[in-house]
Order: C-alpha cells, then sequence, then structure tokens
C-alpha cells in the first residue's frame, strides 16, 4: 500500500487541472454597459492578478451599473505555512459536563444575556445559539441546567444592552450581526466593548462573544471582543467556550481572558 503524498507547500486554486489557478469573480462597476465598462472590467481583473480572464457575464443594473462576471487563472499562490489559522484550544464538552463543571466551579447559574445590536433584526444567529430547540440537532443554551439566558432579541441599542448586562449580573454577552453594510458589524462590537468598559468600570467586565457569516474568528483583539465565532458555529462550541474560558483563569490555567470572573460580585 503506497503512502499519500505529501501536502504541497503552496497551492493556488483548482478549476480543470491541478494547479491550474483557475477561479470565477463576480463584481458590479458603476458604469453604464458599454464597451468601456466590459473593456474596465478585464483591466480589474488583470489587476487583481488573473491572466488571460475571460468575460463571461455582464448584465445591466439599471442605467448606470453593469454586474459582470469574469474568469481566469490567478498567478498567486498561497504559502500554506503563512495562514493563520484559529484552532480551537479547548474541547468540546456535552451538556452534562458543561453543567456539572459550570455547577461544581461557580455555585451558580452562569448568566448569558445575548442580543442582536444596532439595527440588525436578524435573530436566527442568536435564536440558533440561545433558544432551547437550537440549532443542528444541538440544544441551545436555555436547555443547560447551569445557565440563565436572556435573550433580549433584535434591534437592541449598544448602551441597553450594556446597562442590561449589569442589572442582570451577566458573565457572558452574546452578540450576533448579519448586517454588515459598512462594516457595521464591526462598528457596532467595538462599540458595545467600549460601552461595556464603561458600565463596568471598577467590576471584571463579562466576556463579549460575537457570531455572525462576515466575521473573521482572528479579529476578535482588534474589535473588542474575547471571541469571535464565524459560520457553522453551534451551541456546544460557544458552551464549551464559555466554561472554558470562565473556569481556566480560577484554575490558573491559560484562558482566553486571565482576568477572574467566577465569584466576582457585582
Amino acid at each position: 500500500m503506497t503512502e499519500p503524498d505529501p501536502p504541497p507547500c503552496a497551492v493556488r486554486p483548482y478549476g480543470d487541472t491541478t494547479d491550474d489557478g483557475m477561479v470565477q469573480l463576480s463584481f458590479t462597476l458603476p458604469l453604464p454597459h458599454e464597451p468601456l465598462a466590459e473593456a474596465t472590467a478585464l483591466q480589474l481583473a488583470r489587476q487583481m492578478g488573473l491572466e488571460r480572464p475571460l468575460l463571461v457575464h455582464a448584465r445591466p443594473i439599471g442605467t448606470e451599473f453593469t454586474f459582470f462576471v469574469v474568469y481566469g487563472p490567478v498567478v498567486h499562490r498561497v504559502a500554506l505555512d503563512s495562514v493563520d489559522v484559529m484552532e480551537r484550544e479547548y474541547p468540546l464538552l456535552s451538556a452534562q459536563e458543561v453543567d456539572e463543571t459550570l455547577h461544581g466551579r461557580l455555585g451558580r447559574d452562569l448568566v448569558v444575556v445575548g442580543a442582536c445590536i444596532g439595527t440588525d433584526a436578524h435573530t436566527v444567529g442568536i435564536d440558533a445559539i440561545l433558544n432551547i430547540k437550537g440549532f443542528a440537532g444541538q440544544k441551545g443554551l436555555e436547555y443547560y441546567h447551569s445557565m440563565r439566558v436572556v435573550n433580549l432579541g433584535a434591534q437592541v441599542a449598544v448602551a441597553d444592552l450594556a446597562r442590561r448586562a449589569l442589572s442582570e449580573g451577566a458573565d457572558a454577552v452574546l452578540v450576533s450581526q448579519a448586517v454588515t453594510q459598512r462594516d457595521a458589524h464591526l462598528t457596532n462590537v467595538r462599540e458595545l466593548g467600549a460601552e461595556l468598559d464603561i458600565v463596568f468600570a471598577g467590576r471584571t467586565r463579562p466576556l463579549l462573544v460575537v457570531g455572525g457569516p462576515r466575521f473573521d474568528p482572528t479579529m476578535a483583539a482588534e474589535i473588542g471582543a474575547d471571541r469571535v465565532f464565524g459560520r457553522g458555529t453551534t451551541p456546544d462550541d460557544v458552551a464549551s467556550y464559555l466554561t472554558h474560558a470562565l473556569t481556566a483563569a480560577r484554575d490558573g490555567q491559560a484562558a482566553a481572558d486571565p482576568r477572574a470572573r467566577i465569584g466576582d460580585t457585582v
């Protein structure tokens, strides 16, 4: 039985044959659908690193915009040793393990306050994590005997969420953001982090955990969050992280945030 080939040191996209670099891109230009717009689209594709790009689709959007699809091989390769990957540093726990760990270490219910903030009205994500019906066959955090969950729903003002977190004695604040136009999800989270610092001045700030399809899990520190979850996150991911983060500091282990929270009083 032959050994499998070792993984390559660097990779290009795959289209028709291995390493051919073929990709398909779509974008809109603020130009009417005319020859100038098509030539501009191809030049843009070349500047983006496509060799011999092909214009495979062009459609006017109104009278002043044109939507394009281009196809061609990229010149770029990605060195695998240069890629940053957010590895999960804690084990996935069952609901029973979470409950036993938190009750044993905390001696009370862990308080989680969640919401969609700003103008975001998309509650599917936050409900999937918090509501007892859960997601992907997993029960949400309301199912856990060791947690008290306060779900504030959609379009919650940042200041209101911070104040409610204080009044509830929150150990963690969970935020889901689906609206991303003009990086609204990043702005909202940064504002919430700053507001939590103000409201919890002199006290231990709760964990700030955010999630949504457009978040990069490696950018937590950049936006003032303790943890960022992306696509495919399930309730047990979040429950296991909260258990890890809120008990590791007490145990003297490396935690996502070394500030002790368990046992603090508000």
